[in-house]
This record gives structure tokens, C-alpha cells and sequence, in this order.
């Protein structure tokens, strides 16, 4: 006849058992998770389809349904210059939030132009600027993005714009921080296409909801200077919360000739980078259909490479 157990010793042995369970329980969960789960997910940038729009042949409120239906991308990144006048429009915007959920897309961000320049030399513009992207963190946050993406225009000297980006950005981003949203900076153009000077930007910010949205093309300095882009990349991805697949053209073999993705995926996984990645066609040779298509095709197959 077996002998009784001691009550002791059971409670003692269950509990061993059921956090031995519980622990083979979780990880399989995340090993699960983490086999399905790709290296980075790809959205869809609205300025890919800029001339369509400006054309009049895409409307901002089918955004979301094009990039679901022809292209299979379910997340999105607006441009404001598709719908300026309707920032503090809550029936347009709740029509652009219904009609991205009707479909199962994501909005993720806002890209704002024309609002002034965050480091303008004047205090009174540059104050000006900050209270005119107010109306787009609103917006941002009823449409549920995590950031809005902005520009850190200036001028004088290379110290002096530092010290006038950083305050705008920081009065910005305090701003942003209370409605739960970040304030990024995409390379765009002037002393924000040199890598160096943009991260030290962020770094006098000092703030958790300041970063970058680091663009794999927009690296011209003027007057027919080129910051390196695998540099500056490489500079911008510490702070990154977004990443912009910048491409212009492409070779018989599907490769974009300006850019190594291969190359420069690297250098945004090597960061720890596990976010979106955004497709921002701006060629000619290739339709803007052809060119989404092409930039989509090479990053998946940058993915499954990097993921072997």
C-alpha cells in the first residue's frame, strides 16, 4: 500500500511543478512570437504617390485603402501637405480614422511641412513655429500615431543652429510629450542632412520623446555637397523611431543604384532598430506604382536575408 504523502512535501512539490509549467508556458509563448514576427514591418510613406495626389488622382482619404489593397501594406505614414486646412477638422479626421480601420491599416505618423522653421533665429518666429505644430500633435494623437516627423530648419552659424533647433524642438517636443506623442527629425535638407549635427541636435534636446526619422537619401548638404549616408545612418539610428527607405531607381537585378539596402539594413538592425520601415519612392524612370513595388520587393528580400 503506498505511503501518505506529506502535506508539506506536496504544496512544496506542486509549486515547483506549476512554476516550472509557468515558466515553459512563457517561453514558449515568446519563442512562438518571436519566430512569427518579422525582422521589421514595412509602411507605406504618402509622398511614394505625391504626384497622384497633387494630380488629383488619389484622394488623402483613400490613402490607407490604396496601400492596403494594391501594394498588401497594412501601416501608413501621412504627409501633411494632403490635407493642410483640415487640422483641427474632427469630421474629416475621424472620416481618415474610420476609413484606415475599415480596412485594417495602421496610422503611424504625420509628416509635417510648412509650418515654420523650428530654429528660425527670430524668437518670436521660432515660438510661432512651435504653437503652429500644436494643431498636428492634436491631430496626430486622435488618429493614433505615435509621432509626428518635423523639420529642424535654421540659420547662422553651425553652433548657433544647434542651440536655435534644439530649443524649438524642445518646447515642441514638452508639448508633445503631454498628449503622449514624439516629435521626430527626418535628415532634410541643409545643416539637418549632416548626420553629426543632427544627433548632437537631439542630444542638447534631451528629451525620451525627441528622436530621428532617419531617410536613407536625403543626405545633400548644397552646393553639390553629399554627407555620406551610411554614416549619417549610422549617426541617426541611436535616436531613430521611425526609418525611411528612401529609393529612386533600380537595376535589372531589383537592386536601387544609389543605396545598398543591403548595407544600410544592417546598420538599422545592428541599432536595435525592430520598428517600421517606410517606403518613400521619389523617382521618374518608374511609375509611382512600379516604384512602391520595386522598394517593397527589395526590402523583403533584404528581411529574409537578414533573417537567415
Amino acid at each position: 500500500m503506498p505511503q501518505p504523502i506529506d502535506r508539506r512535501e506536496f504544496l512544496k512539490h506542486s509549486t515547483l511543478v506549476a512554476a516550472a509549467c509557468s515558466v515553459v508556458g512563457l517561453v514558449g509563448t515568446t519563442l512562438g512570437a518571436d519566430e512569427k514576427k518579422p525582422l521589421f514591418q514595412i509602411s507605406l510613406a504618402e509622398w511614394s504617390l505625391n504626384k497622384s495626389l497633387f494630380g488629383g488622382k488619389l484622394d488623402n482619404l483613400d490613402f490607407a485603402k490604396t496601400a492596403k489593397a494594391d501594394y498588401g501594406i497594412e501601416a501608413v505614414e501621412y504627409v501633411n501637405q494632403f490635407f493642410k486646412d483640415k487640422a483641427k477638422d474632427q469630421k474629416y479626421l475621424a472620416e481618415l480614422k474610420k476609413r484606415a480601420a475599415d480596412v485594417g491599416v495602421k496610422t503611424l505618423l504625420i509628416m509635417i511641412d510648412g509650418e515654420g522653421h523650428l530654429g528660425d533665429a527670430d524668437l518670436k518666429k521660432r515660438s510661432q513655429a512651435v504653437e503652429n505644430h500644436h494643431q498636428w500633435v492634436d491631430a496626430a494623437k486622435f488618429l493614433g500615431c505615435h509621432s509626428i516627423r518635423v523639420n529642424a530648419a535654421s540659420s547662422g552659424s553651425y553652433d548657433d543652429q544647434v542651440y536655435r533647433a534644439a530649443d524649438g524642438l524642445r518646447a515642441l517636443t514638452e508639448y508633445g510629450d503631454q498628449h503622449g506623442m514624439n516629435v521626430i527629425v527626418e535628415n532634410h535638407g541643409g545643416l539637418s542632412s549632416n548626420g553629426e549635427w543632427l544627433s548632437t541636435v537631439i542630444k542638447k534636446v534631451d528629451h525620451k520623446r525627441c528622436g530621428t526619422l532617419p531617410d536613407f537619401g536625403n543626405f545633400n548638404l548644397g552646393d553639390g555637397k553629399e554627407y555620406d549616408r551610411y554614416k549619417g545612418v549610422t549617426e541617426l539610428m541611436p535616436f531613430a523611431k521611425a526609418v525611411s527607405a528612401k529609393s529612386h531607381d533600380f537595376n535589372e537585378q531589383g537592386e536601387e543604384i544609389h543605396t545598398d539596402y543591403l548595407k544600410m539594413m544592417k546598420i538599422v538592425v545592428a541599432a536595435g532598430y525592430r520598428g517600421w520601415v517606410g517606403i518613400e519612392y521619389e523617382g521618374s524612370k518608374h511609375s509611382e506604382s512600379e516604384g512602391i513595388i520595386a522598394t517593397k520587393k527589395l526590402l523583403e528580400k533584404v528581411r529574409q536575408e537578414l533573417s537567415a
